[in-house]
């Protein structure tokens, strides 16, 4: 089936098919019903286009790079290819890499690996883990972490002042998100790139949430890095990508050290090694490449860029509003917010319902109406913390909140969704929401290893 086709299918009512449409689950209430994936900022599932070609390349699988096989050759071509695609799906210059990696974890920490020495790295506190904790992990790195502003201008306006005060003689990084992975809401991201390099900073941009639900082109945006995970841009798990400048990747040590990262290894008459490394991508993809991740996520690439984006912004934008709309008509429902509700964002919300324990809705959405969303902390502990009115500094655990249901706890309820999901997902969560403010849950609950759960 071609991509434009799926556009009109009416049986997903939704621009592109994606694996798991059909799956039925049970209802503690009884009967089953069409599952409603409304987690897609955790996981979005895979495109079917994404999952038969893997299926198609699967009996070619071989060795990449070093087999003279015909397999090893053909899956080298496409590991390669896969390569290039992502680099014009990313607007990346002709002198800029394309890194694969595991994760935007992964990439970020791969960047964190290869800054230069006494690097100042700049970040917001609003940033998902990814983004914020790598940095500390070098000894001879210095983080400055940022407040959460409350306007784009405002996040300007802090960066600016942080990167006016530091030593402008040493390198300098400011991390940044695209789309918020709590809130949805867009960053400036032009505007923050323009801030860094005017204080000789540069900027690596963290496009998890951005990248499956806008075009992100690294000429345009002006960034440096680029990174992003296969898993959030309908491909399977195992696979991310850091892509952009080459420098400071060509001049630093490995990020593992091992076959394919080298290009020559001898004996020395001292009984040691000498090791000439790779300098292009391969320097830090040591060890057998993930190739159906990286065949996997190009294949995501084109789906997306044949769809086109206009198509998909413009459709998203209609179930933001809905979904918008629908939460406001319930005065119980609080929308999270930095910038207010005006904002622009993806299809990512996060809310909390008076006189509910996020856990107990979140589990009552599932195991009531067949929809899974995410209750939480989401990995961004002290942005919540914000939204959420709390002290950054108590502890807790990310998805795992330890009260009890119907007791306030330190959570919220995230729903997203994106370009497989079908009108009818998102009118059945605004449906139970409703229901469930206006009756209460149906069903008892209890707190299980940390998770509200339906007792059965």
């Amino acid at each position: 089936m071609s991509v434009s086709a799926v556009a009109t299918d009416p049986a997903t009512c939704a621009p592109l098919p994606v694996l798991g449409r059909d799956v039925r689950v049970p209802l503690v209430t009884g009967g089953e019903v069409d599952y409603a994936a409304l987690d897609y900022a955790a996981s979005a599932p895979a495109l079917q286009r994404v999952w038969d070609d893997v299926a198609a390349y699967a009996p070619y699988y071989g060795s990449v790079h070093r087999g003279a096989g015909y397999l090893s050759q053909l899956s080298t071509d496409l590991f390669e290819n896969s390569r290039r695609t992502i680099a014009e799906f990313l607007g990346c210059r002709a002198d800029e890499q394309v890194v694969f990696t595991r994760s935007t974890t992964d990439s970020l920490n791969l960047l964190a690996a290869v800054l230069p020495q006494d690097t100042r790295v700049f970040v917001f506190e609003t940033e998902h883990h990814a983004s914020l904790l790598p940095w500390e992990q070098r000894a001879d790195v210095t983080v400055t972490y940022l407040n959460a502003p409350r306007t784009p201008a405002e996040a300007v306006a802090t960066l600016e002042q942080a990167l006016a005060d530091r030593d402008p003689n040493g390198p300098a990084l400011v991390c940044v998100t695209g789309a918020s992975n709590v809130t949805g809401e867009l960053w400036p991201v032009r505007e923050l790139a323009a801030a860094a390099h005017a204080h000789g900073a540069r900027i690596v941009l963290d496009a998890a949430q951005l990248a499956p639900h806008h075009p992100v082109d690294l000429a345009e945006l002006d960034v440096d890095w680029i990174a992003f995970s296969g898993h959030k841009l309908y491909a399977p798990f195992g696979a991310g990508v850091l892509a952009g400048r080459a420098d400071w990747l060509q001049d630093a040590e490995p990020y593992l050290a091992g076959g394919g990262a080298s290009r020559k290894v001898s004996r020395r008459t001292d009984g040691g090694v000498d090791v000439e490394w790779h300098t292009t991508a391969a320097r830090h993809e040591a060890g057998s490449p993930n190739v159906i991740g990286a065949c996997a996520i190009a294949s995501a690439c084109k789906a997306l860029t044949e769809a086109g984006f206009d198509t998909l912004v413009a459709r998203e934008q209609e179930l933001i509003t809905r979904v918008r709309e629908g939460l406001a008509e319930v005065p119980e429902v609080r929308v999270l917010s930095l910038f207010g509700d005006d904002a622009p964002r993806v299809g990512v919300l996060s809310f909390v319902v008076d006189g509910w324990n996020s856990s107990h809705f979140a589990a009552a959405l599932s195991a009531e109406y067949g929809i899974g969303v995410r209750d939480g902390l989401f990995c961004a502990h002290p942005l919540v913390r914000t939204l959420l009115g709390s002290d950054p500094q108590d502890p807790g655990e990310c998805g795992a909140p330890e009260a009890a249901p119907g007791e306030l706890s330190l959570n919220a309820i995230r729903v997203s969704f994106g370009a497989g999901t079908p009108d009818e997902h998102v009118d059945r969560f605004l449906r139970a929401v409703k229901e469930l403010v206006a009756n209460g849950a149906r069903w008892n609950y209890r707190t299980v290893d940390g998770r509200c759960v339906a007792v059965v």
